[in-house]
């Protein structure tokens, strides 16, 4: 009798369930099910292995090549190699796992190979607990080892040292705006943007094994989050007092020793610090995304689907910047945002932040930026990075 495959045992075990009625029956219905949960797991956890062994010898070639042609240090991350690698899962998948889930699981495979291949340490907003931590966490997944970073300026620094190999900064929010401090870090810094980050931000409303919260006279978070969810803080605690700290990761982390404190964070605080959800998805805006930049040092090759992000300082003048947006119409480039930021120490100086669909390989953004440049007084390229995935 020839050996059936698991899609075969699973129809067959689905036509002897419309037929099982007794316990006895139901009994080795689902003995039989757990039997070939275990022989696909044990085929899971071989093809992963399997996986992980190839991972090894893609580290070895690397070294290898690096030794030969005395090279800088070998590069083990690949955005663009990652991202395609999650859009091939997305497209093959035929469920009943969701196309995102079964690329998240993915992903963490893929982020347990590159620490086999070499530990990324991946410096980030910190505290422990905030949604950049999720960020981080969603891009290079739970094997990387993150590192907390106090400020927008010190992950840049961290990652400028290279005691950090990457790093994972807030740029926006669609609720709040732009964050510019990171936009500020770029003024001042050679370091790349090699990918990016979209997360929904969904806000919970957290407490400690031991608050009261009869006696509730407090709710901590940033100032942010705070905004994001003034409607439903003023319907169920009108009363309370809101206060504004530097993260939803030291909200978090206050209710330790506060037992008439509560603190609205999201999930990861939830599990770092603890604590209990007791009301979740509270942000009066369900559609809420923070977009995270990932920075580092190296070009990343095209993906297929990519951004290229510029910064161009302007000359004083009238149409400035319509001049320097029509190669973009002309080549047909698609510009997907534009910021402004003061150009220090000039006074009544700026420059503009630009992102555009596509990357600088393709010949008509490399036909855009070169039509650019002659128009202003400095243009650098950001970088050109893989699109969110995930």
């Amino acid at each position: 009798m020839s050996e059936q495959s698991p899609e075969q045992n699973i129809d067959n075990l689905n036509q002897t369930a419309a037929g099982t009625s007794d316990t006895a029956t139901e009994k080795a219905f689902l003995d039989t099910i757990r039997q070939n949960i275990d022989a696909v797991d044990c085929e899971i956890q071989t093809l992963i292995n399997n996986r992980a062994k190839l991972a090894q010898q893609v580290a070895v070639v690397k070294k290898n090549h690096t030794a030969t042609d005395d090279s800088s240090d070998p590069i083990f991350y690949r955005p663009e190699r990652e991202a395609q690698v999650l859009k091939a899962v997305m497209a093959r998948n035929t469920g009943p796992v969701s196309d995102e889930k079964m690329a998240r699981l993915f992903r963490e495979i893929m982020s347990v190979c590159l620490d086999l291949e070499a530990p990324q340490r991946i410096a980030f907003l910190g505290p422990v607990g905030t949604f950049t931590h999720a960020a981080a966490l969603k891009h290079f997944g739970k094997a990387a080892d993150t590192v907390p970073m106090t400020t927008i300026t010190d992950v840049f620094r961290e990652v400028e040292a290279g005691t950090a190999m990457y790093g994972v900064v807030p740029v926006e929010n669609s609720s709040e705006g732009v964050v510019n401090h990171t936009l500020d870090g770029f003024l001042s810094s050679s370091l790349k943007i090699i990918g990016e980050v979209e997360l929904p931000i969904h806000q919970n409303f957290l407490v400690a094994e031991h608050t009261k919260l009869d006696g509730l006279s407090r709710i901590y978070s940033h100032q942010q989050s705070l905004a994001q969810c003034r409607h439903w803080l003023d319907v169920n605690f009108p009363n309370v007092e809101r206060v504004a700290v530097s993260s939803n990761g030291e909200a978090a982390r206050r209710l330790k020793n506060e037992w008439h404190s509560a603190a609205i964070a999201g999930d990861v605080a939830v599990a770092e610090y603890g604590l209990h959800k007791l009301y979740s998805n509270i942000e009066d805006n369900p559609s809420n995304t923070t977009r995270f930049l990932i920075i580092g040092h190296e070009a990343i090759a095209p993906s297929g689907q990519d951004k290229t992000s510029i910064v161009v300082s302007a000359h004083d003048k009238a149409g400035a910047l319509i001049e320097i947006l029509k190669p973009l119409s002309y080549h047909g480039v698609s510009m997907t945002s534009i910021e402004t930021r003061p150009e220090r120490p000039n006074k009544w100086a700026y420059v503009f932040f630009i992102d555009m669909n596509g990357h600088i390989n393709d010949p008509n953004v490399n036909a855009a930026i070169n039509d650019i440049r002659p128009l202003v007084k400095d243009l650098r390229i950001l970088g050109s990075y893989p699109k969110a995935v995930l």
